[in-house]
C-alpha cells in the first residue's frame, strides 16, 4: 500500500485550528472569592461517638457486677463477714466448696458408748476419736466432720457392747477407721 492510499486523507483545505500550539504559557484564571460560611457542626461527631461508647460501656459493666453479685448471694459463696457469729463457718464452707469432690464410702463404726449414740440422728455431723488402747490416755481424732448415714432403731442390747453406726467418709478414711476398730474402741464428738 502506498501511504496516498491511506484510511484517513489529509485533511484538504485550511489547517485544522488545533493543529497548532499556542505561543507561550497559558494565563493563571483570575482569583475568585470564595464565600464565606459558618463552620459545620456535625451531630454525633467523633466526640459524641466516644461518649456514647463510654457510657454504654460503663452500662453493661454494671449490669455484669450486679449479675455477679446476684449469683454469689444466691450460691452463699460470699463470705459471711468477719467477726461475728456466722464468719467462721463461712469461710470453712467456702473452703469445702473450693476443693474438688470426694467419693465417700459407708463405714460402719462400733462406738463404745451406746448412750451417745442415741443423741445421734441421720445427717448429724460427728468427729470420731479412737483410744490408743487399754490404760493409754493417747487418744487420736480418725474422722473429722463425718455424716452420719444411719443409727440403729434400738440402741443398748442386754450382752453388746457398744452401738454400732454408718458414717459418710472418704475412701482412705474408711480403710483407717476399719484398722483401729480392731484394736480399740471409739468415740464421737457431735460437730
Amino acid at each position: 500500500m502506498r501511504s496516498s492510499d491511506s484510511l484517513f486523507p489529509p485533511p484538504s483545505g485550511p489547517a485544522a485550528p488545533f493543529a497548532v500550539a499556542p505561543p507561550g504559557p497559558l494565563p493563571a484564571p483570575a482569583p475568585c472569592g470564595v464565600p464565606a460560611f459558618p463552620p459545620l457542626r456535625v451531630r454525633g461527631g467523633s466526640g459524641q461517638r466516644l461518649r456514647r461508647a463510654v457510657w454504654r460501656q460503663r452500662r453493661s459493666m454494671a449490669a455484669g457486677l450486679a449479675l455477679t453479685a446476684a449469683a454469689l448471694a444466691v450460691s452463699g459463696f460470699a463470705g459471711g463477714g468477719g467477726g461475728g457469729h456466722g464468719g467462721g463457718t463461712a469461710q470453712g464452707a467456702v473452703r469445702e466448696r473450693a476443693s474438688p469432690p470426694v467419693r465417700l464410702v459407708s463405714a460402719p463404726v462400733r462406738i463404745a458408748d451406746a448412750e451417745t449414740v442415741r443423741l445421734l440422728r441421720p445427717g448429724d455431723r460427728v468427729d470420731v476419736v479412737a483410744s490408743g488402747g487399754a490404760g493409754a490416755a493417747q487418744a487420736r481424732v480418725l474422722a473429722r466432720g463425718a455424716r452420719v448415714e444411719r443409727v440403729p432403731a434400738a440402741v443398748g442390747g442386754a450382752g453388746e457392747a457398744g452401738a454400732l453406726i454408718v458414717l459418710a467418709v472418704p475412701r482412705a478414711t474408711a480403710a483407717d477407721l476399719a484398722g483401729a476398730g480392731i484394736s480399740g474402741g471409739f468415740a464421737v464428738i457431735l460437730c
